[in-house]
């Protein structure tokens, strides 16, 4: 499902020369190569604390410069491409991002290829998260199958997931949807819940629940890699994408810790009912840190139906919690749900 208007532009940037990196030793993962690559982490106005920026046209312009973060992209095949174990990144604009000695251009957010980079690291980082959780290892994998994510492959300013093909496509229009790291990993969230429940989302109350566990997962995967950030709410989602279409400032495209409650403040769209769900996930989160809470939360989603509703996922939940960590963490689920008025 598409996460709302968001944006994502494309500019054409000068076609790089391919030098291959080395085959893996034998008996090594085909995924163990890794190249030096330039991201956000998670956008500008998050790292940088200023609401002020502005999509400006795509331009770089000196404000952004701190933005800029030298990371390594792991779990890639090889080729000098961005293909790797989880993803494998296609554009339909400029040229392929290519590594030369193991090592992207620092290519910044006027080139096509700076979309292709991030998008490649978000993805990445998303499953790692999910591995660090235990997913994976003690617990079952989650969604460890590897998806494409193509930018700027229909020209229209918005996002989305197809289940049917398992592919993440970001548009453009405004800030560039990839330049969001939170962007990247909300769409992601759809890619793991239909992984876990092929189809998932078939009806208003499930699919607010497929919106609100990507705002939720963009939120904690951004917090656990890049810090969590002090100079702007935490809560807030895609505080970068989000300057081109809000005027009230902090800018976000959604908030995790609204005041919505169910069924007065339903609405019957997706996204907007959606923060009735996350704002117990939130809840959950605060009561029993991020380990625990995205723990039971992904686990819980194991059982749920693709036509699930509320109150049916929120038991899920409770159970899970129950099973997981025992009656005090149910407790406080239960709590988290009965507050937004779902159970």
């Amino acid at each position: 499902m598409a996460h709302r208007n968001l944006a994502a532009a494309v500019a054409v940037a000068a076609t790089l020369a391919v030098a291959a990196t080395a085959a893996p030793a034998a008996g090594s993962s085909p995924w163990d190569h890794t190249a030096a690559g330039t991201v956000f982490s998670p956008n500008p106005v998050q790292d940088l604390g200023n609401e002020s920026l502005t999509d400006a046209k795509d331009a770089d312009y000196a404000a952004l410069a701190a933005a800029y973060h030298r990371v390594t992209l792991t779990h890639l095949d090889g080729s000098g491409t961005l293909t790797g174990q989880y993803v494998r990144v296609k554009s339909s604009t400029g040229s392929a991002a290519r590594s030369v000695n193991g090592a992207f251009p620092a290519y910044h957010r006027d080139a096509d290829q700076f979309e292709q980079v991030m998008g490649y690291y978000w993805v990445t980082t998303a499953q790692e998260y999910l591995q660090h959780l235990g997913f994976g290892g003690a617990l079952r994998p989650v969604n460890q199958r590897q998806i494409e994510l193509r930018v700027d492959q229909y020209g229209g300013d918005n996002s989305f997931f197809r289940d049917n093909k398992a592919n993440i496509t970001v548009g453009k229009g405004g800030v560039d949807d990839a330049e969001d790291a939170e962007v990247v990993v909300h769409e992601y969230g759809h890619s793991v819940q239909d992984g876990q429940v092929p189809g998932f989302g078939t009806t208003l109350e499930s699919g607010a629940i497929g919106e609100a566990f990507g705002d939720y997962l963009a939120v904690v995967v951004t917090s656990w890699r890049a810090g969590t950030p002090t100079k702007t709410p935490e809560a807030c989602v895609a505080d970068w994408d989000s300057v081109s279409y809000t005027r009230t400032v902090p800018h976000c495209l959604r908030r995790l810790d609204g005041t919505k409650t169910y069924p007065a403040d339903v609405v019957g769209e997706v996204h907007a009912d959606g923060e009735i769900w996350s704002r117990a996930l939130w809840d959950i989160r605060t009561a029993l840190g991020d380990t625990k809470a995205s723990t039971l939360i992904v686990e819980a989603q194991f059982a749920f139906a693709p036509d699930t509703t509320f109150r049916a996922a929120a038991l899920d939940t409770v159970a899970a919690a129950q099973r997981l960590y025992g009656s005090s963490a149910a407790t406080a689920v239960t709590k988290a749900f009965q507050a937004r008025g779902i159970l």
